[in-house]
């Protein structure tokens, strides 16, 4: 059996995304909202060469995936798998993802599927391995457009590299420093559309992005809003979303569900880039027992409670959770919110029942499980070649830099695989800063942070390539810290550290806590039995075993992103005296060179930095 794709190619042209006249010069290749008579241009789908008998409902199939963040070989060590829980009660960790994989489960389950749609929860690009990151994501979005993916709404890490990159992955085009990467062939951008309703041009208050889009086919229509977190601001750097506000996800979502109403489109699908946290790490939990939505909690508990009863099902992200959860809408009936974990690890398979008389979803019909992404070559080669050949592709233009060796570990040292506060990656890359930048010359660090959503990966023992076990390249370590984020060395307050403590626990960090990872010689206690800033034992905070003094003032290392207050930590950008160094990358290197070699390697740190109480 063969692969089938589908054979008809959606119409590029009606999905592009047109320049806006007005605006700031950085947005000037994004849309402006688009005109209301133009709002269905953009069909995704849609085959009316055929007369079918209608009968007054159909199944429709929703396939959805999030946080795919350019994976598109397998992701390595634990955070290449998935846990299942087995009959007798025990975890299982089950290796996952992979696009060739997650191609073969997509065309496999729409087999014998009459109306199917694919549809993305966000997060597709940003932070990827280096054989995406590499050509900034360009083989991602190819291998997107392979999959037929539907839509897709932004997430915070679509803006990575800023409001103009994001519009060249929509629109295609050569990267406009580096050029095209390949001879005779330029980039093509997305056949699918990115939403974007809550992100408005300062200037104008309209939609840089068109904020839905709806899928016909055969009569029936489908509408797609897309979202992204109100809080991106505080999560990507300043300058990746200068000019762009972030707006509600409640009051925009409802907003345009509205909008589509007046426009006969009844039956609704948000994409929203939040997420929850439900009480168990396996993706086949049941996180509406006892009760509808009791075992998940996070910020999308109170988003799907004051979404309109109009939105007939929810896809998220952001936490890179699994769950399956029916939480009540504001009219107290259930409705289905879903989440595939992330590095196309699950795919979510999603029945929406479609009454052809009121064109809307009868909610009692909408079924939904996860399903594993399961690495099977063999099946592979049947089902996904194209996938097979772009992996080769890439990965040869990628192989002269990814391959090369940077130094050596002794032993698997998790980093976002790991579910502790602290990780034993996070510190050896804390103290990989505070190394390089503890000469006089480079800053005169005594402490360095590292914010724990900037590891992405675990740095595994096995061999990728050719390279031997225990063998580091530059890939690899890539991987790990993807943004190239320049290093700051900075003055801070012992009280202003202090409060930094408290910020991870508090505030915006309160319901999701950030844990920043810490260099050797500081310690902490965190009481997690309390709340919010109470929860860091002052008393106990010291530097190399003497107690932090809240009026002396400390040199600082840490990435730009942490000196701008990213990830909700204000109090960062009260620092003083700045002084900039070498790519967070680069330190990260040459602490490996340094520090490691065959005969001896680096062993995974003991992570004993930090003592949590539960």
């Amino acid at each position: 059996m063969s692969a089938n794709p589908r054979t008809t190619r959606k119409h590029r042209a009606a999905r592009r995304i047109l320049a806006s006249a007005a605006g700031l010069a950085t947005l000037g290749a994004l849309v402006a909202a688009m005109p209301a008579s133009g709002a269905e241009e953009g069909d995704l789908a849609g085959d009316a060469r055929h007369t079918y008998k209608p009968s007054r409902t159909v199944d429709v199939q929703l396939l959805s995936f999030n946080d795919l963040h350019g994976n598109l070989e397998p992701p390595a060590g634990s955070a290449g798998t998935v846990s299942e829980t087995q009959p007798d009660g025990t975890v299982k960790a089950i290796p996952a993802g992979g696009v060739e994989h997650l191609a073969t489960s997509l065309r496999k389950a729409r087999q014998g599927e009459r109306y199917s749609v694919t549809a993305a929860g966000c997060d597709m690009i940003g932070a990827s391995p280096l054989m995406s990151g590499l050509f900034h994501d360009e083989p991602t979005i190819e291998a997107l457009n392979k999959l037929d993916l539907d839509v897709s709404a932004v997430g915070n890490h679509e803006f990575d590299e800023g409001a103009t990159e994001l519009a060249r992955m929509q629109n295609g085009g050569c990267h406009p420093v580096e050029g095209c990467f390949e001879k005779d062939k330029e980039f093509e951008g997305a056949d699918f559309p990115y939403l974007a309703a809550n992100v408005t041009n300062e200037k104008t208050g309209r939609p840089i992005l068109k904020p839905y889009t709806v899928w016909k086919k055969n009569g029936v229509k489908i509408g797609f809003i897309g979202v992204t977190l109100e809080g991106t601001p505080n999560i990507v750097t300043e300058n990746g979303i200068k000019g762009l506000k972030f707006h509600d996800e409640i009051e925009t979502v409802n907003k345009y569900a509205r909008e589509l109403d007046r426009r006969g489109v009844k039956s609704i699908v948000a994409l929203i880039h939040e997420g929850g946290s439900p009480a168990s790490s396996s993706y086949n939990y049941d996180c509406d027992s006892p009760g509808a939505g009791d075992g998940i909690s996070g910020p999308i508990v109170d988003i799907a409670k004051g979404i309109t009863p109009k939105v007939d099902a929810l896809v998220t992200g952001h936490t890179h959770q699994a769950y399956v959860c029916t939480v009540p809408d504001p009219a107290g009936k259930p409705r289905m919110v879903t989440s595939a974990s992330s590095y196309g690890k699950l795919y979510t398979d999603t029945t929406l029942t479609y009454d052809r008389r009121t064109q809307d979803i009868v909610r009692t019909g909408v079924k939904s499980a996860n399903h594993i992404v399961v690495r099977d070559q063999e099946q592979a080669k049947i089902w996904a070649p194209d996938m097979t050949s772009l992996i080769g592709r890439w990965n040869a233009l990628a192989a002269p830099i990814a391959g090369k060796p940077q130094g050596f570990i002794s032993a698997d040292i998790n980093g976002r695989g790991s579910t502790a506060p602290e990780k034993p990656l996070g510190d050896l890359i804390a103290d990989a800063q505070l190394e390089g930048l503890a000469p006089a010359d480079k800053g005169g660090a005594q402490i360095a942070f590292m914010n724990p959503g900037g590891i992405r990966s675990d740095l595994v023992f096995k061999a990728s390539g050719s390279e031997g076990d225990g063998v580091v390249t530059y890939g690899e370590a890539f991987t790990v810290q993807p943004f190239t984020n320049m290093m700051n060395v900075v003055d801070l307050t012992g009280a202003q550290l202090i409060t930094a403590l408290q910020q991870q626990v508090s505030g915006a960090n309160e319901a999701s806590p950030k844990i920043l990872q810490v260099s050797k010689g500081f310690t902490y206690t965190l009481d997690m039995t309390k709340t919010g800033a109470a929860r860091v034992d002052v008393a106990s905070v010291k530097l190399n075993g003497v107690a932090l003094d809240p009026a002396k003032t400390y040199r600082v290392a840490m990435n730009e992103f942490l000196a701008g207050g990213g990830d909700g930590f204000p109090v960062f950008k009260e620092h003083k005296n700045k002084l900039v160094g070498a790519s967070d990358l680069d330190v990260f290197n040459a602490y490996l060179a340094q520090n490691s070699s065959a005969a001896g390697p680096i062993t995974p740190p003991a992570a004993d930095r930090i003592t949590v109480l539960k």
